[in-house]
This record gives C-alpha cells, sequence and structure tokens, in this order.
C-alpha cells in the first residue's frame, strides 16, 4: 500500500553536539540521529508522565523545523536520487540564517520562534519546497481530505494542492516544535518550564541554521531519522 511505504523530507536539525540540539532532543525525550530515547529534563521531574503525553506527538518527527513536509518518494524516484539530490543541493552555496530564539506558545503548542521575521530563513524554506517537489509523490486523497479539515484558507489550499502542504511561502512561520496541544489551564506552567529549561541548556543564544538534514521515517508508526545530514556550504566570495 503506498501510505506503508517510507516518507521523507528535509529539515533544519542542529548539529548533534549542539547545546540547541541537546534541548530540543531532551524536551521531546528522542534523538533523531540514533534513533534513540533521551531523558528528559530535570524539571520535568515533578510532572514526567504529562511531559511524556504532551511531548508525543512531536516525538516522532524529532527536534526540527520543516523545510520540505513529509513526502513519499515518486515511483520514477530512487532514494540514491534523493539523497544525491539533497548532497548537491547543500553545496550550492548560500548564506546562514541567524536569529534570537524565543520560546512561546504557537496557539494550542510551544514552540521555538526567532524574535523578528528573518527572509533568509523564508527564502530556504521556499527553496527546499520548490527544488525537493521533484521527488514527490502525489498527494493521497486522504491526505488531502485530512489537511482541509484544518480551516485552510484559500492561500493555504491552493499550497496544499501544487505543493503537497498548506503552510509554504507567505504562510511560512519558521518553528522547533517542542509540544503537541497543552490544556489551557496548563500552558502558563509548561511555558515558563520550557523558557526555564532553554536558559539552563542554551544561555539564550542565537540559533545559527547552517545545516540540513535529510529524513526518513520508515513506516507509519516508525519516528522520522536522519537519513543524511551537512552543513550548507557558504556563498563564494564574489
Amino acid at each position: 500500500m503506498a501510505n506503508e511505504r517510507p516518507r521523507y523530507a528535509v529539515y533544519f536539525v542542529p548539529a548533534a553536539n549542539s547545546d540547541l540540539y541537546q534541548f530540543g532532543s531532551a524536551v521531546l525525550q528522542y534523538d533523531c540521529y540514533s534513533g534513540e530515547a533521551v531523558t528528559a529534563p530535570s524539571e520535568f521531574a515533578g510532572d514526567r508522565d504529562d511531559w511524556r503525553k504532551v511531548t508525543q506527538e512531536p516525538r516522532r518527527y524529532g527536534f526540527h523545523t520543516t523545510l520540505k513536509a513529509p513526502f513519499y518518494l515518486s515511483l520514477s524516484c530512487t532514494e540514491a536520487s534523493l539523497v544525491s539530490a539533497f548532497s548537491s543541493f547543500v553545496n550550492l552555496g548560500r548564506a546562514s540564517a541567524r536569529f534570537k530564539p524565543v520560546v512561546q506558545m504557537l496557539g494550542k503548542f510551544a514552540a521555538l520562534v526567532p524574535e523578528l521575521p528573518n527572509t533568509t530563513l523564508n527564502a530556504l524554506a521556499a527553496d527546499c519546497t520548490t527544488i525537493f517537489d521533484a521527488f514527490r509523490a502525489s498527494m493521497l486523497p486522504q491526505e488531502r481530505a485530512r489537511r482541509l479539515a484544518g480551516q485552510l484558507n484559500s492561500s493555504q489550499i491552493d499550497n496544499l494542492d501544487r505543493w503537497g502542504y498548506p503552510y509554504l511561502f507567505s504562510d511560512f512561520q519558521f518553528h522547533m516544535t517542542l509540544t503537541g496541544e497543552i490544556a489551557a489551564a496548563n500552558r502558563d506552567t509548561a511555558l515558563a518550564t520550557l523558557k526555564t529549561v532553554f536558559r539552563r541548556m542554551c544561555r539564550d543564544r542565537d540559533v545559527i541554521v547552517d545545516r540540513l538534514a535529510l529524513m526518513k521515517q520508515e513506516n507509519p508508526n516508525a519516528n522520522f531519522q536522519v537519513l543524511s545530514h551537512a552543513p550548507l556550504q557558504a556563498s563564494p566570495s564574489p
């Protein structure tokens, strides 16, 4: 069946040895490089089961930002050709992006986001969306129906039908998801805890988006894991 095949995606995933990645993987309690579980932050100790539950959905994807949303591989393409295209893309030469991070609520879930809009990040996401679309199989009807149930606006529906994902281009918002839906009564406390963990582990340093990861999900019940990763090569000097 088509939905039993692997899915792929292009993410920004911080370097495995970075403070930022250690923070995000601890919050989600999953290391998408190794595929192994990670011990939760000490600040979660009093509500460990609640945190385990509220991070269940984002845990499947690992700590990341989506730049090309998960897709099934076109039958005319191979995983090897996708890996080769990914390698070529990271070596094209482009500027890295830097931003001041903020932990905040995005609707009903918590995420790490840039304090200010960043056009370099938006351009990177747009390029990943368009270039890697050549490898994407057509969207399954049930996936389209599921997305449409989310009350999309007209531009998001256009994105869905053309690119297989609604939140692109002017609808794109760079974010690194930290939780699933948090009950309204618990949001202030949860957000305060996440901010405390972030300050302890990352000391509010800037985030530098200077690398990409090609991700693979073997089947619908599996977590995404890094298939290939590499730093973005800097643009050559004029």
